[in-house]
């Protein structure tokens, strides 16, 4: 670990606290930018596509209509001049038809006309400026309609579209998506939907923050390790390895600590944003860690932006809570933890503050540290005042990290220099400022600690020291006079030492920069007991037959999971981040996609890189292997799925062809239960259908794909998920989906923090579900494990992954019959 990357720790907690997130805002800007040019490119090459398939089909039904009645073929002639679809070509075949003859001056003057329409007007006004794509899509559907209506209308017996049955149409962000109704619904209006009779709970957390938090690790009375990650606080027995969870928290926990008691707990939280955008008010939870039960909420309205630090008074038995917020002028404030009430408040600083501590021995006491400076506070008839730590002679550090109080009421300080700085009362000087000089805090002794930032100091029981370094990854034990006595290095793998809590004297738990939590001792080593991705997560797939799982992300590593045990199986590094990825049915390899349009085929036993290939240069969002393991469709960002022959057990693959008709990057595609076909969307919102068998073709009649029965369901539009949108979604707000195996339930993974389960089939809007908090960020994907106990859900920039427990709520037919039986049902019994 390089100065640069040491650096980078240095301000991690801080610098994000101190100011907006302007980058990341305007980042947001443009990315919502680039979505709506790339919706509107894609838009305009879906409307050419549109007209394209009308120019194929008009010959085919001026042929049925002939043979079935000629006076309709006339009509259409006209229907379609009127449109503005003539041509010389067009026209001449129409002469043929109604036996007249066009003049080539008829031709201009119609195109005169219908240049002068409003709506042509319209569309040269688009051409010029950015306009909205449902606005570019008028012509072609109207078109459609007009020519079902007329077909039905001139009575043509043998006419596939006259005949489609019924289609519902949702919209999102202005677009039509037809989607069609199966054969076995009679009465789509008399549809009931209701929430599905399972249930989920949450059942393990899998991950750690300590890559931009600190201080945020403790043990309990209970033995049960207290830590936090997104909006869930995990207390995690160290010996029997069981969690459990306190949920209250709205959105991602910043900042943790204990009270005296060693039971309850006070936990601060992130100010966050609700589905709409308005900003959430952030506050700090009391509560009891042997029941779970909230004692009290402090500060809701008074905090700005978040939580940054917290911490209980012990002189006085924990009757005093110190916290300082988010805002910009990092609001200190004390409050009365019975009553909730605020006892005194203060602005403390512009600069980043890491940290607040009562004087175990003194409640009037409060030290803060952070960019630059420590101040020492004092508490008195309601009103905090200060006095600011005097370096001296000293080097001012460009951070103080941590501090901690030695047994004789010193101050020890860890800075960004590598130091230990020891901080005691100085006498007024009286010689310099005359009589009245107060008394002043400065520094006693400087200590050389570590190489690069001191991140953390825990003080044992007995007054030997423990500090954990940044660059060097050491934890250093220190005698109750600042001598070294044993040191060990933590491996490169876990990152810096964040934070260290003391076990038993011996025994210690180390968090680390990299989402680790280790335990161990000087003489015995670490071991991690909690490990975690370090940045946004992307791609999960579940084994066909056994408990595990894996994941990829920006972090370019690949972990694979085991869902019973709550344990690493393994983890490796890649040259590229992972985006997606799926298992081979027969359990022996997984393919993952990358960044880069390369994806690769992994040995489940041995690790190793079995198959290496690379589709185009744009990244993959999906892999899905065929149900009997003899195809692989890989989907990619270019807008193509790209098909391969899998054999030799899943380590040899050869290309089988190439589907080609999107108009914007592939987000999600299943496989039928035969194998034959894929169902796919794309980034603009379409749905196409491709006969994989008869060469990777496009079917162009998507009616005769109603009744395909499909392997497994992870497109997000489709008749039988249409349920699960909200009314006015963008399109983005659901990242993911998934169908269990049995066909009951869907999962959904939305953009608002979300995990959802609705019943399947959910056909009709305003599904009911069940909604689940928990991520702290978009949910990035969602996955049913093979028996469907468990359901894996993992966050985007939270690094969090959580399962779910689905809890049985009774037995029934398969979602597919249950559609059938409840359409049949409602039919008698209508909705009231």
């Amino acid at each position: 670990m390089d100065g640069s990357t040491n650096s980078l720790d240095d301000v991690s907690a801080g610098s994000s606290a101190e100011y907006p997130d302007r980058v990341s805002m305007m980042e947001g800007r443009l990315q919502l930018q680039e979505n709506e040019i790339t919706l509107l490119k894609s838009s305009l090459a879906d409307a050419l596509r549109r007209l394209r398939l009308h120019d194929q089909l008009i010959p085919l039904l001026k042929q049925q209509l002939i043979a079935v009645n000629p006076a309709a073929a006339r009509v259409l002639n006209q229907v379609f001049c009127s449109d503005g679809f003539s041509s010389s070509r067009k026209l001449s075949s129409s002469s043929a038809l109604d036996g007249t003859r066009h003049p080539a001056t008829r031709v201009r003057r119609n195109s005169e006309k219908l240049a002068k329409d409003p709506q042509e007007k319209t569309k040269k006004r688009l051409d010029k400026k950015a306009a909205s794509s449902a606005n570019l899509l008028t012509r072609s559907p109207s078109l459609e309609s007009r020519t079902k209506d007329l077909i039905a209308s001139a009575g043509s017996p043998g006419s596939r579209r006259g005949t489609q049955g019924q289609s519902i149409k949702m919209f999102i962000r202005g677009r039509p998506i037809t989607m069609y109704v199966p054969s076995n619904i009679q009465n789509y209006d008399d549809l009931r939907m209701e929430p599905p009779v399972e249930k989920l709970e949450l059942d393990w957390v899998y991950g750690y923050r300590g890559r931009d938090c600190r201080a945020n690790l403790y043990l309990l009375a209970s033995g049960e390790a207290v830590y936090f990650i997104a909006c869930v606080v995990v207390l995690y027995h160290i010996n029997n390895r069981t969690q459990r969870h306190y949920s209250k928290h709205t959105d991602c926990v910043r900042c943790l600590t204990i009270h005296p008691d060693k039971v309850r707990v006070a936990s601060g939280q992130t100010a966050g944003v609700d589905k709409d955008g308005k900003p959430l008010q952030p506050y700090v939870h009391i509560w009891d860690s042997s029941t779970l039960i909230t004692l009290q909420q402090i500060g809701l309205g008074t905090f700005e932006r978040g939580v940054g630090s917290v911490a209980f008074s012990f002189a006085d038995s924990g009757a005093f809570l110190c916290v300082i917020d988010d805002s910009n002028e990092h609001m200190l404030s004390v409050w009365d933890c019975a009553k909730g009430t605020k006892h005194a408040e203060v602005k403390s600083t512009n600069e980043a503050v890491f940290t607040v501590e009562f004087n175990p021995n003194d409640s009037t006491n409060i030290i803060t540290c952070g960019k630059s400076h420590v101040y020492f506070w004092t508490l008195s008839a309601g009103s905090l005042t200060k006095k600011q730590g005097i370096f001296g002679k000293y080097k001012k550090p460009k951070f103080i990290q941590c501090f901690v109080f030695s047994l004789t009421g010193d101050v020890l300080t860890g800075d960004s220099e590598g130091n230990i700085l020891t901080w005691g009362k100085s006498p007024g000087d009286v010689k310099t400022l005359g009589k009245g000089a107060k008394e002043t805090f400065q520094i006693m002794r400087q200590t050389r600690a570590h190489d690069g930032s001191v991140f953390t100091l825990c003080m044992l029981q007995g007054g030997a020291l423990l500090s954990g370094g940044g660059k060097d990854r050491k934890i250093i034990r220190w005698s109750a006079d600042l001598a070294p006595e044993r040191e060990c290095e933590i491996p490169e793998k876990f990152g810096a030492v964040r934070c260290i809590a003391d076990v038993d004297g011996e025994e210690v738990l180390v968090g680390t920069t990299r989402n680790a939590i280790l335990r161990g001792t000087f003489s015995d080593g670490f071991v991690a007991i909690v490990q975690g991705h370090v940045d946004e997560m992307w791609g999960l797939a579940t084994h066909p037959s056994q408990d595990v799982f894996l994941t990829c992300g920006h972090d370019r590593q690949v972990c694979v999971w085991n869902t019973e045990e709550h344990k690493l199986d393994w983890c490796t590094t890649l040259e590229e981040y992972g985006l997606c990825a799926d298992f081979c049915p027969n359990g022996a390899v997984v393919s993952v996609g990358l960044s880069t349009g390369r994806w690769l085929v992994l040995d489940l036993q041995t690790k190793d890189v079995v198959s290496d290939y690379t589709d185009g240069n744009e990244q993959l969002s999906v892999m899905r292997y065929s149900p009997d393991g003899s195809f692989l469709a890989v989907g990619s960002h270019d807008n193509f799925i790209y098909i391969y022959n899998v054999t030799e057990s899943g380590r040899r693959y050869s290309r089988y062809g190439k589907c080609n008709g999107h108009s914007s990057f592939i987000t999600h595609l299943d496989w039928s239960k035969d194998g034959k076909y894929i169902m796919s969307n794309s980034g603009d919102y379409e749905i196409l259908y491709w006969d994989i068998a008869g060469g990777c073709k496009l079917l162009r009649n998507r009616y005769e794909s109603k009744d395909r029965e499909w392997a497994s369901y992870t497109c997000v539009l489709g008749f039988h998920v249409m349920g699960v949108w909200l009314e006015g979604s963008d399109g983005t707000d659901i990242n993911a989906l998934c169908r269990s195996h049995n066909e009951r339930m869907v999962a959904v993974a939305d953009d608002f923090c979300k995990v959802h389960l609705f019943q399947y089939p959910c056909p009709k809007p305003k599904a009911p579900n069940h909604s689940y908090e928990g991520h702290g960020s978009h949910v990035t994907n969602v996955r049913f494990t093979h028996c469907d106990s468990h359901v894996l859900s993992m966050g985007g920039k939270d690094t969090c992954i959580l399962q779910w427990r689905v809890k049985r709520g009774g037995t029934g037919d398969s979602g597919r019959d249950r559609l059938h039986s409840s359409s049949s049902t409602s039919t008698s019994s209508p909705e009231p």
